[in-house]
């Protein structure tokens, strides 16, 4: 399945030998505060009552007698703990216990004799306690009303030292927050107990609202206000000295006003019937250590043929609605709605229907969420009992008292990619692997096999471009959490800003100005590379010349990012690159360095010059090396060797598929302006001369997809002979070359065709800048003359110009070509043009 729960912690197995294991002191557990009692065959007395920030877990069970036990686990030493009992027949609300476990704050309620057995009635008196339990002494009563109150402790994030004052909040079913200020102190060594039990400081939090959720790990507390005729979610802030904020508020597009009292993350509710889950409404905020916020939101059932729910992304500046439809009539829905955050991902579950895993790092495109419907085993094989999702990807289920990791199931998403047929699946998949792979390079390696194998498997968008931009974004993306606006992704419109904070509200707030203030996008993209290399590249065919110090910088650019790869591949190579210089592709790596590095020095802010240089260097020799492994990988699966590069046989249909896979890698990069590594045209250019008949070849060439290198055409001059195909083949490839290119590779055939270009190129240049002089009507006869008159008269004005310009051609580096051999290469030609 696509989500894996990790077991963390397990009531059966974690709590109850443990409780077994205490009957033996149980009988001397008498008085008040004694150890536990004998635990009943029941397991339901059993049961999770609180998540605490530090991971630590409150429980509670009722022995034979009715007493109501309290214990916690403490998820580090894995440790089970007594912390107190109350010798009375009550039902716990709620509980909490502070961070150093000197306190214990409880909500209890008396049973009624009405109804059913065991079931608290919403007349029950309901009675807030505040005990010390280090050692067990005074017990308080906080509150003692007819409606329900839970209860919290402030955990600082601060952890050091023992606090002087411990902050608890009320949450009353009245629709208000308290927040308790309680002040201890230390007697006779150990001894914590409260220094004014007879007045606790309060203050009013919140007020009016009828939906709140706890963020145990961040400390904070969302709620909806209803006093404004919209419901806004509002959010407070609390620091480490109790002090809190309202960070922020905003309007939501829902009605909560006949939707009853609703608490998220408050500990165990319960008080609500399960058996009616799916009739309720559905609400939740989830963030992330990146600045995201999104708030989950699905409405009561109005029927049982379809479901609706809302995520605001408000890190985004906008939000989606999505309908599901549940299938026949009688499909009826007798769980909730369960969201889940997992990190980059929220999953949006409903036991035997639908699985949605929503992008919410990057939700602009819908076709990185991935959504299975209830003919895929997944829906099936995760818990149908309710689910709540605490933070950092931890999710409870109240009902068998066991707390789960819940990760991404890397397996399952790689088999599901090889065996899906839909484009957007195949996307959702690869982004899904690919933010939240715990293996990188393992994940790589089985997707890079997999595109290998289907790489014009995808037919709405470029495969290889999608997994090079991606992977690359990826494998960066921890060095800071601003990529996301500097690499290609962006956010909408905007919205109210928050106050100026540390941590997760400044990257909040610098999505949020983003979103407001970046117009146009600040997202990177090569178009001034391609602008500067075409100009580059112009100017030398034309033989100008840049300043000295920028070609310079590009080139050690290059270099840089050459060494870095080389540095992350240990093992050879099979496939033969890297082993040219090809200047091209290297003033192309070298400017994509220079261009990347200014883009993120100006919008980068507080990140030092020597982190940034590094980031880019290594995200563009990620770009590289992703291009060097796909191609590995080809290499190896179809059993290739370098001396493919040997032009004189056959092709295997192995190498029909290699170069079809690197022409596929060549369209990809070329839309976004890549480099390629040193070596890929001239090994992709041999793969053509194999693989493709004559007219294909030079289609290919023409169309500018086979590029000739001079490395390839001087392979090709020596490796095949003259026979008339290999003759044809070589003439149509000179002819196809840049004249300085042209001019080298025909001194290396040795062929009359190569001797005549020589020549009437070797011509073309003397009389380029020929000027004419007044000249004897009477040609003198040498004896090499012919009775030709006009060859001869050309012949002398070129012996002329040559042996004029003789020292200065030396002097510039030029091959001189001697007249004489001029002569008889103008005398064949002739000869055959007149066909003598």
């Amino acid at each position: 399945m696509a989500l894996r729960l990790v077991s963390d912690f397990d009531l059966r197995k974690d709590v109850l030998p443990w409780l077994r294991s205490q009957r033996a002191a149980s009988a001397a557990a008498g008085a008040r505060g004694g150890g536990p009692g004998v635990l009943e065959n029941n397991y339901e007395n059993l049961r999770i009552l609180n998540v605490e920030r530090n991971g630590n877990i409150i429980y509670t069970y009722k022995d034979d007698k009715g007493n109501v036990f309290f214990g916690l686990y403490d998820c580090r030493t894995r440790q089970n703990e007594h912390l107190y009992t109350f010798e009375k027949d009550l039902h716990v609300v709620s509980c909490s216990v502070n961070n150093e476990r000197t306190l214990l704050a409880a909500s209890l309620v008396h049973f009624t004799k009405e109804g059913r057995k065991n079931e608290p009635q919403p007349g029950s008196k309901c009675l807030t306690l505040l005990v010390e339990i280090h050692p067990v002494n005074n017990v308080k009563v906080l509150k003692a009303v007819d409606s329900y109150i839970w209860v919290q402790f402030l955990y600082p994030h601060v952890e050091s030292r023992p606090l002087a004052e411990n902050h608890l909040l009320l949450i009353s079913e009245e629709k208000y927050i308290e927040k308790f200020h309680i002040q201890v102190t230390q007697e006779d060594g150990n001894r914590v107990v409260l220094k004014d039990s007879g007045y606790l400081p309060r203050e009013r939090v919140a007020e009016d609202f009828v939906w709140a959720q706890w963020d145990m790990s961040e400390q904070r507390l969302y709620y909806i206000d209803l006093k404004i005729s919209r419901s806004t979610l509002k959010c407070i802030q609390f620091s480490a000295d109790g002090k809190f904020n309202l960070m922020f508020e905003a309007p939501l597009d829902i009605t909560l006003n006949d939707s009853g009292f609703k608490l998220v993350n408050f500990g165990c509710d319960d008080l609500q019937d399960q058996k009616n889950l799916s009739k309720h409404l559905a609400l939740c905020v989830f963030t992330n250590h990146t600045g995201t916020l999104c708030v989950c939101y699905s409405p009561k059932f109005d029927s049982w043929e379809k479901i609706t729910y809302s995520v605001f992304y408000f890190h985004k500046g906008h939000s989606k609605t999505f309908t599901a439809a549940l299938g026949s009539v009688d499909s009826h829905v007798t769980k909730g709605l369960t969201f889940l955050n997992l990190e980059y991902y929220v999953a949006v579950y409903l036991p035997g229907h639908f699985f949605h895993l929503l992008n919410i790092q990057h939700p602009d495109l819908i076709c990185h969420s991935l959504f299975l419907t209830g003919n895929n085993e997944v829906v099936d094989m995760l818990p149908h009992s309710p689910l709540q999702s605490l933070s950092g990807s931890l999710v409870l289920d109240w009902c068998s008292g066991k707390l789960y990791r819940a990760v991404l199931n890397q397996s399952y998403l790689l088999q599901f990619l090889w065996n899906t047929q839909l484009d957007c699946e195949k996307m959702a998949v690869l982004h899904c692997v690919l933010s939240c792979g715990r293996d990188p390079q393992f994940l790589e390696a089985k997707l890079i096999q997999w595109i290998s194998e289907n790489v014009s498997a995808c037919h709405s968008f470029d495969l290889i471009q999608e997994f090079i931009i991606a992977s690359s974004y990826w494998s960066i993306y921890p060095e800071t959490s601003n990529m996301d606006k500097l690499l290609p992704y962006s956010s909408v419109f905007a919205w109210d800003t928050v106050y100026s904070f540390k941590g997760y509200w400044e990257k909040l707030n610098s999505n949020l100005e983003y979103v407001k203030y970046s117009k146009p996008r600040l997202l990177y993209d090569n178009s001034l590379v391609r602008k500067e290399w075409h100009s580059l590249i112009s100017e030398e065919k034309t033989g100008r010349r840049r300043s000295m110090v920028y070609m310079r910088n590009i080139r050690e650019n290059a270099a840089k990012v050459i060494s870095n790869i080389e540095a992350r591949n240990l093992e050879p190579r099979l496939t033969p690159l890297f082993q040219e210089e090809d200047n091209h592709q290297r003033l192309l790596m070298g400017l994509m360095v220079s261009e990347l590095k200014d883009h993120l020095l100006r919008h980068l802010q507080g990140v030092e010059k020597k982190k940034i240089e590094q980031i880019v260097l290594d995200y563009v020799s990620k770009l590289l090396d992703l291009i060097c492994q796909i191609l590995e990988t080809s290499w190896r699966k179809h059993h290739l060797h370098p001396r493919l590069l040997h032009c004189s046989r056959q092709a295997s249909a192995a190498e029909f598929t290699v170069f079809h896979l690197m022409t596929r890698i060549l369209e990809a990069t070329r839309t976004l302006f890549l480099p390629l590594p040193p070596g890929f045209h001239t090994l992709h250019t041999m793969l053509g001369v194999h693989c493709l008949p004559l007219y294909n070849l030079l289609h290919y060439i023409d169309c500018g997809v086979l590029l000739l290198t001079e490395t390839a055409v001087t392979r090709l001059m020596k490796d095949l002979d003259n026979s008339e195909k290999n003759e044809k083949l070589k003439f149509s490839i000179i002819v196809r070359l840049p004249p300085l290119i042209g001019q080298k590779i025909c001194r290396l055939w040795d062929h009359p065709m190569s001797s005549n270009i020589i020549s009437r190129n070797h011509v073309r240049v003397l009389l380029l800048n020929y000027k004419k002089q007044p000249r004897s009507s009477m040609i003198d006869k040498s004896p090499g003359s012919v009775e030709f008159l006009p060859l001869n008269y050309f012949i002398e004005i070129l012996t002329d110009i040559e042996s004029s310009n003789r020292a200065l051609l030396a002097f510039e580096g030029h091959d001189n070509v001697d007249a004489k051999f001029v002569e008889e290469a103008a005398l064949k030609h002739t000869t055959m043009l007149l066909g003598l």
